[in-house]
């Protein structure tokens, strides 16, 4: 380090208790703690949560910064690893492991928090990108599926000045998409500056974050080295040909180019349809023409109640209408990630906010090779439904 950095002064306001959800609030360039901690006022939880927010520890002109920049959104790696660093030590003192933490930055803040989620996905259990940019080419992990299974709440202005457009747009992309993450997304309008509605869905997002927590405890987060696939020939999932399709940001979530041929979709259908034991009707929780894939109630056990998107239906996948032709199911998280970082999906934005941590949009396939693709990582989800 080049100069040693003083404790981190910190405002708190919330849950004094130790064990409950810390909520760390990151300010922007050239303001400090006391400016982001009314933000908590604005996000209420529904149970004890505990919020935290730290200051810069670079001085800067009366004001306080992050890291040293290139310009604005483009951190010196070696600056950025260093008090990326400084604040881990604090938050080790005050959330050992077990203790859930969600970051939420703005601006210069969410480079920061960015940047801490990519060194370490697996430390955190969610973060809100507000009015920024991630800190590309700094030095942190930009691999695909990085942050599969930590869910994001990204916001930005649709008349943002202050960051540079290509950087918000880079950002936006990558987490949508190559990052695995579970991203819940909204452009809104306005500046450089929280709207009031962007506040409202943070306090949504986070409040169900939360909760998913307290009733099914963590899951997995980060990328995995090695998966099997157990209904794929040689238990391995290829790479899927070419880039993404484009994706909506919004709920419902549906594939915008590059859509399965109907013939194709049909046939996909009758192969899902034959598995053993599922029975096939309108999604219980998709869009109307949306055929989802259940398990027949044949009294005998089955999966853990994650292997399903709608439990009390038996739902495990559902097949989406044909203008769309991709599908949404249910992996062991494991599997979710690589569908990812192999290229054939992407995270649903509420995964392991108000769904399955391991719910996936699985794209539709383009010739026979993908169906059988499509069809072997659908007949994991199956046979982790059937138990």
């Amino acid at each position: 380090m080049s100069a040693p950095f003083a404790a981190p002064s910190v405002t708190w306001r919330g849950s004094d208790d130790p064990d409950a959800p810390l909520v760390v609030l990151l300010h922007g360039r050239g303001s400090n703690e006391n400016d982001i901690i009314a933000l908590a006022e604005h996000l209420p939880t529904g149970r004890p949560t505990a919020f935290a927010a730290v200051r810069a520890p670079i001085g800067e002109g009366g004001g306080y910064a992050w890291f040293a920049n290139r310009g604005i959104g483009r951190p010196v790696a070696e600056s950025l690893a260093e008090t990326m660093a400084w604040f881990r030590r604090w938050l080790d003192e005050v959330a050992p492991p077990g203790r859930p933490v969600v970051l939420i930055g703005f601006s210069g803040g969410a480079a920061f928090a960015g940047g801490l989620i990519l060194g370490g996905p697996a430390r955190f259990a969610g973060a809100a990108v507000l009015y920024g940019t991630l800190p590309f080419d700094a030095g942190v992990p930009l691999t695909p599926a990085r942050l599969a299974g930590l869910p994001v709440f990204v916001a930005q202005g649709e008349q943002d000045t202050v960051i540079p457009r290509e950087l918000l747009d880079r950002t936006w992309s990558w987490l949508l998409g190559e990052s695995g993450a579970p991203a819940l997304a909204g452009r809104y309008p306005g500046g450089h500056g929280p709207a009031a509605a962007a506040v409202g869905d943070l306090a949504q997002w986070l409040r169900e974050r939360l909760d998913h927590l307290a009733a099914h405890g963590p899951a997995p987060v980060g990328p995995v080295a090695q998966v099997q696939w157990p209904t794929l020939p040689g238990g391995v999932l290829p790479p899927r040909r070419g880039p993404r399709p484009d994706v909506s940001s919004t709920i419902p979530q549906e594939q915008r180019g590059q859509n399965a041929p109907a013939a194709l979709q049909e046939r996909l259908f009758g192969r899902l349809a034959a598995l053993d034991g599922v029975t096939s009707r309108q999604s219980a929780i998709s869009v109307p023409g949306a055929r989802g894939f259940m398990l027949a109630d044949s009294g005998t056990p089955n999966g853990p109640v994650d292997a399903f998107l709608v439990p009390a239906a038996r739902e495990f996948a559902h097949l989406h209408p044909e203008h769309d032709g991709s599908l949404h199911l249910a992996l062991p998280p494991a599997l979710a990630a690589d569908v990812v970082a192999q290229g054939w999906g992407v995270a649903h934005p509420l995964a392991g906010v108000r769904l399955t941590p391991g719910m996936v949009m699985l794209f539709g396939p383009r010739d026979d090779a993908e169906l059988d693709t499509v069809a072997g990582v659908v007949a994991a989800s199956h046979a982790w439904a059937h138990g």
